[in-house]
């Protein structure tokens, strides 16, 4: 039964109050062409705050100065974080020199990679929104569906140039966004001034240049579609954001298990056969309500490099007929999967595809984190892995100029720049004779500092000051707290040894801290929880070993953890692993018993 028939006869008012909004808001669009011409304010309209996510940006201020405006009898200093669509994070250096552009232009003067491998800009202000989004169009980008209830930017194991396989994956990618593109016209008649059809008759298949094919039609029982103007999405949209990524063993660089789904390539002999599907992961849950959890994808079956976009569509839609429209804390595909039953979750997968899947292949991961430096592609042309710490780019003082140095490769460089769901970003297809060109741009602007695996394998979300949603500090703290279990490392002989950190200024999970060997999560301003016992690949959920505490706190327990790895640790044992084994922690089996000791 699809949503609509589902939704026919239940009042709106029993829905999450956002349900309503989506019905009401003519297809995304509500009062966001009024609220941009409002020069009275900063912000748009509180209802209209919940539909600028569908178009790939979040209305925030900066906390940092709210009790002084409060003081001035000031609005909070409203702006605008902006997401590209960017699937597989490939950026042409045109592109990347306008996304440079308009950082400083329309932004803070800063581009952040986001841990779902694109760009976000912070501090756009109201009247820039559409000059900004006017600007990246021109150079092939947009932002529609990077953020709010629909499939987001799909992601994969990085930089297509690699290999053959690795090229098949990136393009595959690309096909699976535009396949799960919301087909409202809103984004483009809002904010890049096309003119609206009378009557919506333009409604579906109308995509932007940026498109190369048509996401497939899906009909009702009368063979008409469910709705015509968002054929796969109705005016429901989904209950809560989908996610979907693509992972090429052994790397695990995208953190497959996190993601709603999860498509894990079977290469033999350097050719791609298929690939496993998994569903079911995601990583948000909120403090003190055990009833929301983390929780790692399951495999359900195996299909053809061809099937998978529509895969992808079929589990999609099931989600999007059985998921919580009641209760958004509940809503994600995690808890629909944990509703359902697997088994039954993959019955209706079947149903939506006509067909069964294959049994799931056999895989294996051993790490999830990026390859950098130099490395050679299959067709013996070379890349560099740039370590950029938490993702963030500008020219800081006395340290790495970032900005001015990624902008001058950009523009003497004709290979493309990838970004990483790490957060980092590598430099493709230099040719050995220009391996030495690169190296002295790199050394000249100090893009290449001595950093420890500790520093290199950290990962930390923005939080403070522009996410609303943050309670403690991660990106701007994440940098001093590794100074500190550096040291620690050194003093027990582990400074070449690489263990998994993470940290979020919120239980939302945006750094994917759950999966971390030492995970730090935000419970209010400088405490945070720590956890302990991810997988080392990214195979296993960590579990909750201390509660709200400080730095000082942080230091004391995990010190003595530290001396004792050095010490006992069995031959090639992850950090995570030995506090397992040792007994310090249990390890969480499953999402549904990540709260239990």
């Amino acid at each position: 039964m699809d949503i609509i028939a589902k939704l026919r006869d239940v009042p709106l008012d029993e829905l999450h109050p956002n349900e309503r909004l989506k019905v009401e808001s003519d297809y995304l669009r509500g009062t966001l062409e009024e609220g941009l011409a409002d020069r009275a304010t900063g912000a748009v309209a509180e209802d209209d705050t919940q539909l600028t996510k569908f178009h790939g940006f979040y209305q925030q201020d900066d906390r940092d100065l709210r009790d002084e405006r409060r003081h001035q009898k000031l609005e909070p200093l409203y702006s605008f974080m902006v997401r590209l669509r960017l699937p597989g994070g490939l950026v042409t250096p045109a592109q990347w020199q306008t996304l440079d552009d308009v950082a400083s232009r329309y932004a803070n003067g800063t581009l952040r990679i986001t841990t779902r491998q694109t760009f976000q800009y912070h501090g756009v202000l109201k009247e820039n929104l559409r000059p900004h989004l006017q600007t990246i169009h021109q150079a092939m980008v947009d932002t529609i569906a990077a953020c709010g209830d629909v499939n987001r930017n799909v992601i994969c194991t990085a930089n297509p140039h690699r290999s053959a396989v690795h090229r098949q994956v990136y393009e595959l990618s690309h096909r699976i966004s535009t396949r799960l593109l919301p087909s409202t016209r809103a984004y483009h008649e809002i904010f890049l001034g096309e003119e609206r059809v009378a009557g919506g008759a333009q409604e579906r298949g109308s995509k932007s240049e940026s498109e190369r094919a048509e996401p497939e039609v899906k009909v009702g029982d009368d063979h008409e579609p469910i709705d015509p103007r968002e054929p796969l999405y109705t005016r429901h949209y989904l209950p809560r954001k989908f996610k979907v990524a693509l992972a090429i063993p052994p790397e695990n660089d995208v953190d497959l298990f996190a993601h709603d789904v999860g498509f894990i390539a079977d290469v033999v002999d350097g050719e791609l056969h298929g690939f496993t599907v998994c569903i079911g992961g995601g990583m948000g849950m909120t403090h003190g309500e055990p009833s929301t959890f983390p929780r790692l994808s399951d495999p359900i079956g195996y299909c053809s490099p061809e099937a998978a976009p529509a895969v992808a569509e079929a589990i999609m839609l099931v989600q999007r007929d059985n998921g919580n429209r009641r209760d958004r804390k509940q809503a994600r595909l995690k808890y629909t999967v944990e509703e359902m039953g697997l088994d039954a979750f993959k019955l209706e997968v079947e149903r939506q595809l006509g067909e069964s899947l294959a049994p799931a292949h056999d895989y294996h991961f051993d790490n999830n984190g990026d390859r950098l430096g130099w490395i050679q592609g299959d067709d013996g042309r070379w890349h560099y892995g740039l370590f950029v710490q938490n993702g963030r780019i500008a020219d800081f003082p006395d340290g790495p100029q970032l900005r001015t140095g990624l902008r001058e490769i950009a523009e003497q460089h004709d290979g493309d720049l990838v970004l990483t769901t790490n957060q980092n970003v590598i430099i493709t297809q230099v040719e050995e004779s220009r391996r030495g060109a690169i190296d002295a741009l790199l050394d000249r602007h100090r893009l290449v500092a001595e950093t420890s695996p500790l520093r290199r394998n950290a990962m930390a979300c923005v939080a403070f000051p522009t996410c609303g949603l943050a309670m403690a500090e991660s990106e701007r703290y994440l940098p001093s707290l590794i100074d500190r279990l550096d040291a620690v490392m050194r003093k027990a002989g582990l400074a070449d040894d690489a263990i998994i950190v993470r940290m979020t200024g919120c239980p939302n999970g945006c750094a994917r801290p759950y999966l971390a060997e030492i995970g730090f999560v935000g419970k209010a301003p400088g405490h945070y929880n720590l956890y302990l016992g991810g997988g080392f690949s990214g195979q296993r959920l960590n579990k909750l070993y201390r509660e709200n505490i400080d730095e000082a706190t942080i230091l004391e327990a995990l010190t003595p953890l530290i001396q004792r790895y050095a010490t006992e640790r069995e031959d090639g044992e992850p950090f995570g692993d030995f506090v397992i084994r040792i007994g310090e922690i249990n390890a969480t089996t499953a999402g549904r018993v990540f709260h239990q000791t």
